[in-house]
């Protein structure tokens, strides 16, 4: 692959961040059946991702904003993921894996050790990835109206 992918750690209210989160929304409302009403679920605040609460990741292919992702650090060992999505036109290369790896990767560095994040059932191709790169299925850890699955992951 000649195409390069590049996670950016960056301000969740960058144009870029604001974007990649404007698809995320618009693909989830797509997706879930009867829509996504952000009042309705436990969204956190884009504020939540920033130092030292969390951290947001950009995915770059070359220079153009394909992906993002959100790691929310909840206690002293628990981080939660948020926001993971890969544009249709990068899917495919990895990037999903990728982000995945780097969002675990500072979860890490922030000190925590367990990794948690829900999903919706329409989206077979995150909960197969999350089966793929080590996370178990966990009982309900919040009451997230649009979650069906529950994960976590012990890092290493």
């Amino acid at each position: 692959m000649s195409e390069t992918l590049r996670f950016d750690l960056e301000d969740p209210h960058s144009t870029d961040a604001r974007w990649c989160l404007a698809q995320y929304f618009a693909e989830i409302d797509r997706r879930f059946e009867g829509g996504f009403d952000e009042a309705r679920s436990l969204a956190p605040d884009a504020g939540e991702f920033v130092p030292p609460k969390g951290r947001f990741v950009v995915v770059r292919l070359e220079d153009a904003p394909v992906g993002c992702g959100a790691l929310k650090l909840l206690d002293g060992v628990t981080a939660e993921l948020k926001r993971m999505w890969i544009s249709p036109a990068a899917r495919g290369r990895g990037a999903g894996r990728r982000l995945l790896a780097e969002l675990e990767r500072l979860a890490g560095e922030a000190g925590a050790s367990v990794v948690r994040l829900e999903t919706n059932r329409v989206l077979p191709e995150a909960i197969a990835l999350y089966h793929r790169s080590g996370y178990a299925e966990i009982p309900p850890y919040n009451d997230e109206p649009y979650a069906h699955h529950w994960f976590e992951k012990r890092l290493t």
